[in-house]
């Protein structure tokens, strides 16, 4: 039994032809090899990738105690509950960038600012605004207005150095590579760019400049998925449109399976004549699955193009690329095979392909959980079927979220995918929704 039938095996209520949405994910999550290889990259180049090991401080930040505010420093011990304090400031302002000042003594304070060293034995600041000065020049504290240690800084407060700054399978985000340089790291380790072949099927599509035909429609899948993946960070591989032909979509998975880590489809994972894909994949390897009890996206298969084929395709290239090698540790090629439908394509992808890819790449960090909001109007559905209709959330007066459907949810209509900052998702058990129901919304934003 291959490893992929062993997992669909242990799956609860398997069931190739209507699997439930819910336990897709945590199917692919066990299917889904990370990629092992790795290299170093500065910091801008790092953008987007996963750390491919954890980033140990080299030095502690802030590197030493210093002020959190404008204003004078001085040593905490003087204050006394119920009493207002008398301070006489000495020598020159503490600035940021300079050596710390040195001691001083009892009744006395040094003017500082935010950023600065705090001086030797003192602990506390005032901010200037919360002071004021007497004719003899001295600052005057009212009682009761800070406690000891206020507004200062600790060393270390934000990272100490020896410890983890950032943990391997973390995305690095804009905050991460601040973090980095904050730390004076100029390179990081990440794995090497997920590779992702990606192409449409069918007779019927048209690529961008060719003339219009009667019974064609011009390849709109393929630009979305290119998007996405681009969006995503991966190194795509654009395949093109490829016929309803046997022999020329064995090719093209071959050639694909020798170049890439996960291939994408669309088109030709339902039961009609023309439609090869799925039993290419048989031939080719193994197909867990083929239908999701879902809606829109019932058809997609997923699976994977044997190893040994890989390695075939990838010893038959002549020449051999420098892109070209053979996936040893995943056992073979991963096979998204998404639905023709727009609609469906995107939808499949977003649920269910992204999260495998993030998984593929090395990601650990869990995907945001769905929003909660209410919707405003009623919203028909069967139980047995996870949905997934396009919707618009707002913000009411009062702050709280909301959400209305963008009208019909054909599955061909990609306009309404732009209309949309998000999809309301209706669970497997779930029926009809009405006015005024909470809902869960899987937001957009970032995505796509």
């Amino acid at each position: 039994m291959t490893r992929t039938a062993q997992i669909a095996a242990e799956l609860p209520d398997y069931d190739p032809e209507a699997l439930r949405a819910s336990a897709v994910g945590a199917f692919l999550e066990r299917l889904v090899a990370p990629i092992t290889e790795t290299e170093e990259v500065g910091l801008l180049d790092a953008l987007g990738r996963v750390l491919a090991q954890d980033l140990i401080s080299p030095i502690s930040v802030p590197p030493h105690d210093n002020s959190a505010m404008d204003g004078y420093a001085f040593d905490g011990a003087a204050l006394s509950p119920g009493q207002p304090l008398r301070l006489r400031p000495v020598g020159a302002t503490a600035l940021a960038g300079k050596a710390g000042a040195g001691p001083v003594d009892a009744g006395e304070c040094v003017r500082i600012m935010t950023g600065a060293v705090m001086p030797a034995g003192l602990d506390t600041v005032v901010p200037l605004e919360l002071t004021r000065t007497d004719a003899d020049g001295c600052i005057l504290i009212a009682a009761d207005l800070l406690r000891r240690g206020a507004n200062r800084r600790l060393a270390g407060e934000d990272l100490m150095q020896g410890r983890v700054a950032l943990a391997k399978g973390e995305p690095f985000t804009p905050a991460a590579m601040g973090l980095a340089a904050s730390l004076g790291v100029p390179s990081v380790t990440v794995y090497r760019r997920l590779r992702v072949a990606c192409f449409s099927t069918g007779d019927e599509l048209l690529s961008l400049g060719e003339p219009p035909r009667a019974g064609a429609v011009y390849d709109s899948n393929r630009y979305t998925l290119l998007g996405l993946l681009t969006r995503l960070g991966v190194q795509v591989i654009d395949m093109g449109v490829v016929r309803d032909e046997p022999a020329s979509l064995e090719a093209a998975l071959r050639h694909a399976a020798g170049q890439a880590d996960a291939i994408i489809t669309s088109g030709g994972v339902s039961a009609g004549d023309a439609d090869h894909t799925r039993r290419m994949m048989k031939q080719l390897g193994d197909v867990v699955f083929w239908r999701i009890a879902m809606r829109p996206g019932r058809p997609m298969a997923v699976g994977r193009i044997h190893a040994d084929l890989q390695a075939e395709s990838t010893s038959s290239a002549q020449p051999a690329s420098a892109s070209s090698y053979q996936n040893e540790d995943s056992g073979g090629c991963m096979l998204f095979g998404l639905p023709g439908n727009p609609v469906a394509a995107m939808v499949s992808f977003l649920a269910f392909v992204r999260p495998a890819l993030l998984r593929m790449m090395g990601s650990t960090r869990a995907g945001p959980p769905p929003l909660r909001a209410t919707c405003t109007e009623a919203l028909r559905k069967k139980p047995g079927r996870t949905e997934y209709q396009r919707g618009v959330v707002s913000r009411t007066a009062d702050g709280r979220l909301q959400v209305r459907s963008t009208g019909h949810q054909g599955s061909g209509m990609l306009s309404s995918m732009v209309q949309a900052n998000g999809l309301i998702v209706l669970h497997h058990g779930q029926g009809d929704v009405a006015a005024g129901d909470m809902v869960d919304v899987m937001m957009f934003d970032g995505v796509i």
